[in-house]
């Protein structure tokens, strides 16, 4: 039985890369029928350098690995000190990489064979000493030698204490690199190990997550605007009442973090929720249908792509008080009207952008959301039964469109997202395909 390499990747394509490249070695690169049974899956090398951030470079690697990421780990002598190899063994499944003469690579190249593999490579923490390296050229160990020897995007997320950061010498390293294009995460602002507060911590697992996965796929939408709304509204009864519903928020908050990572510039209007704001995304926080109203007509010139996620409230108080109302004996009545449908609203201006239309149900799906559509001129709704999906994160939709339905396999709302974008990119722009929009 042949013996596979750490670094031995799933990707015909790419082993026949690293063939010409360094030489068929028939040990190392496994047989046809050994490929994993996911050809396109990508991947990349986790560099980690010493830092007392290094911890968080453990929860990224399951992150990367749910997102069905290959992750490669190569560590410094100084990372070593902080997290050990096996930690990062046990969670990427590879032996991790620490030596430049790791006999386990039979041609003993492996920092060739890793850059040869990876579809970008991330530095994760990023010490101020290891972006001096990059910054300069030098390859002294085997994490160094492999950026140098890269032919794929170099990220470095800095970590280290503020006053390191500020430092004339590290702030010159910083601008040769961003001027060679490397991409620079960060660093954030917070409170630091030592007790200081300011700019070198190192981003969260998340945010890291959602840079990679942008860098690995396609840009379609680079140029594009997408507008969202998202989340539930909120009609005041009075100061402390009011009328609003159960929506969580997390479907268009899915949507927008996958129009960000197809490259298109977002503006995410969303009603009260508990969510962070996705990556790279504006934000606009709104409380009433009213309010997303106003906010959606001033987002919305120059918008490719609408969805229209929110659940807005179709009435709201006709005269809200202006105070507390005490509780009584007698029955409380209070005046509804309707609020402005947004969505057809969109529809109908002068020029509208592409529209996405979302029907919750409790029953009756296809009816309902075939009817809405039809009723609001719009060539796209996505429509799901409320008891599936309300505060869950997971959903099962069916997409419905001049063509008929489109169910889509139960899946999370991620996952969702990005299929639901890539039906709609499909249908707004001819010249894109599903294929070519999905990581």
């Amino acid at each position: 039985m042949s013996t596979l390499s750490p670094l031995t990747r799933p990707h015909v394509a790419s082993a026949a890369r690293s063939r010409q490249t360094t030489g068929y070695n028939p040990s190392y690169w496994p047989a046809e029928q050994h490929m994993n049974p996911h050809p396109q899956q990508r991947q990349i090398v986790l560099g980690i350098t010493g830092g007392v951030a290094a911890y968080k470079a453990a929860h990224l690697t399951r992150l990367l690995l749910k997102e069905q990421v290959a992750v490669q780990v190569i560590m410094t002598q100084a990372a070593c000190g902080f997290v050990t190899p096996a930690t990062f063994q046990a969670l990427s499944g590879r032996p991790v990489l620490t030596d430049l003469w790791d006999e386990r690579i039979p041609n003993r190249m492996a920092h060739i064979e890793a850059s040869r593999q990876a579809d970008l490579i991330l530095v994760a923490p990023a010490s101020a000493n290891f972006m001096a390296k990059v910054s300069t050229g030098l390859a002294d160990d085997l994490l160094s030698t492999t950026v140098a020897a890269r032919h794929c995007p170099l990220l470095l997320a800095p970590a280290m204490n503020r006053e390191m950061w500020h430092n004339p010498a590290n702030q010159r390293n910083l601008r040769q690199l961003q001027a060679d294009g490397v991409r620079i995460l960060g660093p954030a602002s917070g409170e630091q190990a030592c007790g200081e507060v300011g700019e070198g911590r190192l981003l969260e697992p998340e945010e890291l997550l959602h840079q990679v996965l942008r860098q690995l796929q396609p840009q379609p939408l680079a140029g594009r605007k997408v507008l969202l709304t998202a989340g539930p509204t909120f009609e005041a009864i009075d100061p402390v009442r009011g009328i609003t519903n159960s929506s969580s928020g997390k479907m268009g908050y899915a949507l927008a973090q996958a129009a960000w990572e197809a490259g298109a510039e977002v503006v995410l209007v969303s009603g009260p929720t508990a969510l962070p704001a996705p990556p790279g995304c504006t934000r606009i926080a709104v409380r009433s249908a009213a309010q997303m109203l106003a906010a959606v007509q001033e987002a919305l010139p120059g918008t490719h792509l609408f969805f229209a996620v929110a659940a807005v409230a179709d009435y709201t108080p006709a005269t809200p008080a202006e105070h507390k109302l005490k509780k009584g004996k007698a029955q409380l009545q209070i005046t509804l009207t309707p609020t402005v449908d947004i969505l057809a609203h969109v529809a109908a201006s002068p020029n509208p952008p592409f529209c996405i239309g979302f029907a919750a149900e409790s029953q009756h799906l296809a009816e309902y959301a075939e009817l809405k559509r039809r009723r609001k001129n719009i060539p796209l709704v996505v429509g799901n039964l409320v008891q599936r999906a309300l505060g869950s994160d997971d959903n099962e939709v069916i997409l419905f469109d001049d063509h008929g339905a489109h169910p889509l396999a139960p899946a999370s709302k991620t996952h969702l997202a990005r299929q639901i974008l890539a039906h709609a990119m499909a249908l707004a722009f001819p010249a894109f395909t599903p294929d070519k929009v999905l990581p």
